[in-house]
């Protein structure tokens, strides 16, 4: 009897053993195809977290080409423009950018990231690839912050950051990323010299000249005059975090950590912007006979646009021949707009993002392993390169200009003289980024006053 129940018992464990086994068996646990999607995701997310780290770095690079007086504006313009447009962006920028579409311009659905983007085709979640192009839009609505810097009411400067993020960068995104005309054209901007960082620069364009210069920039009789910034440590700090988080913004941008293409892009993207910190550096010290600190930091941020276009489809000599010649442009660019054209540009965001980032667009066409000129690819992609930055030029300055205008005769663009003087730190903030320090602030002859419009 004993031996009857051990058997039923026995056979009883053992066919709750098997129904386990089966039941693992129709589970069969990760799959390479599951790895995958959750190697490119992880990957995504880090690359989104290098770029968001970005924010930090042009916090720095403007505080320190700026006046001390004026840090905790910057500080708080960086700070908002991130947080004021993650929410707009998520809400009505991400659909526009990236929703359905009929005609080429903008996409029409999704709003609130709520409807379906199989369209896309990713091979990660969603959310992540909201948060990696959040970070992106970020990036290209601070970009302005630093060209209009030190005179600028903050309340402005939000209105044109939730504009920009909502809509004006959308746009061009969905033309170039988001299935639209530029996309079916064939042109390349693959992390974004043109959708991001000219965007950024034409807007700031727009916003530098309508704001006017700041006080004692120019004398009566039209003399530059150099407004030191008041700290080239913190310059040079938000440069390397800069060039530290470019690593996630041009290797990140294949949205996959499963290619062996994001060590390609790594190479690329460093080796330009060490050819354009070189040649800037070679270039002022011919020019002014020692070698220029801040114009030299400029050169990689120059590099680093200018590559950020063709990251993928250059090889290693071509990243280097583009770095470097865009570390030759942006000094004579910087010059021309300060001196010729006589723009206010604290930190030169026109030249580093709007002109370099249109001049490595366009040389896609000409650097291309797969379609560029000097590979036998004949004019094609050049044409479309040139299309391209054209469209976004005029689509930017033009929604720059309507939008900036508005500002001016509604709310202000401009803190007052006395403010500016006090500096815009007590103006804007009733507080001092450095408060227990004693600053000095150069004064600003009678006839300064005058160059304000």
């Amino acid at each position: 009897m004993k031996n009857k129940y051990l058997r039923a018992a026995i056979i009883t464990i053992l066919l709750f053993l098997f129904s386990i086994g089966a039941a693992w068996a129709a589970d069969e646990g990760p799959t390479a195809e599951s790895n995958a999607a959750a190697l490119d995701t992880v990957w995504t997310l880090i690359a989104a977290f290098l770029v968001f780290f970005m924010q930090a770095g042009f916090a720095m690079v403007e505080t320190g080409f700026t006046r001390a007086k004026n840090a905790g504006n910057i500080i708080m313009k960086n700070l908002m423009d991130f947080a004021a447009g993650s929410v707009v962006y998520w809400l009505v920028g991400f659909a526009l950018m990236f929703g359905l579409d009929k005609a080429g311009f903008i996409g029409t659905t999704g709003f609130g990231t709520t409807g379906l983007f199989e369209h896309l085709g990713l091979s990660i979640p969603l959310p992540a690839f909201l948060l990696f192009q959040t970070v992106f839009c970020a990036t290209a609505a601070t970009i302005v912050s630093g060209a209009m810097a030190e005179r600028t009411k903050f309340t402005s400067y939000l209105i044109y950051s939730i504009v920009i993020s909502a809509v004006i960068y959308p746009v061009v995104g969905h033309w170039i990323w988001g299935g639209g005309w530029l996309a079916e054209r064939g042109m390349i901007d693959f992390a974004g010299s043109t959708v991001v960082h000219s965007v950024g620069g034409w807007a700031a364009l727009i916003g530098a000249l309508l704001l006017g210069p700041r006080m004692g920039k120019y004398s009566a009789d039209g003399k530059v005059n150099a407004i030191p910034g008041h700290s080239i440590t913190l310059g040079a700090l938000g440069v390397f975090i800069l060039w530290f988080g470019w690593f996630g913004f041009n290797p990140g941008s294949t949205v996959s950590g499963t290619t062996p293409d994001i060590a390609a892009i790594a190479v690329t993207t460093n080796l330009a912007a060490a050819a354009g910190a070189v040649l800037t550096m070679i270039v002022t010290w011919i020019k002014y006979g020692k070698p220029d600190v801040s114009m030299t930091l400029n050169g990689a941020l120059a590099g680093l646009v200018a590559i950020t276009a063709g990251t993928a489809a250059v090889s290693p000599a071509g990243a280097a021949l583009i770095g470097a010649l865009a570390g030759i442009l942006v000094v004579f660019s910087v010059e021309f707009f300060d001196r010729v054209v006589k723009i206010d540009d604290p930190v030169g965001a026109i030249s580093v993002h709007g002109v370099c980032g249109a001049f490595g667009t366009i040389m896609v066409g000409v650097f291309a392993v797969d379609g560029g000129l000097l590979y036998g690819g004949g004019t094609a992609q050049l044409v479309t390169q040139v299309i391209g930055v054209g469209s976004v030029f005029l689509w930017t300055v033009t929604a720059a200009f309507i939008l900036f205008g508005i500002i001016k005769v509604t709310v202000g663009l401009r803190v007052s003289a006395a403010e500016e003087v006090e500096g815009l730190d007590i103006g804007e903030h009733g507080m001092s980024a450095y408060g227990d320090f004693v600053m000095r602030t150069a004064a600003v002859k009678p006839h300064d006053a005058g160059v304000l419009k």
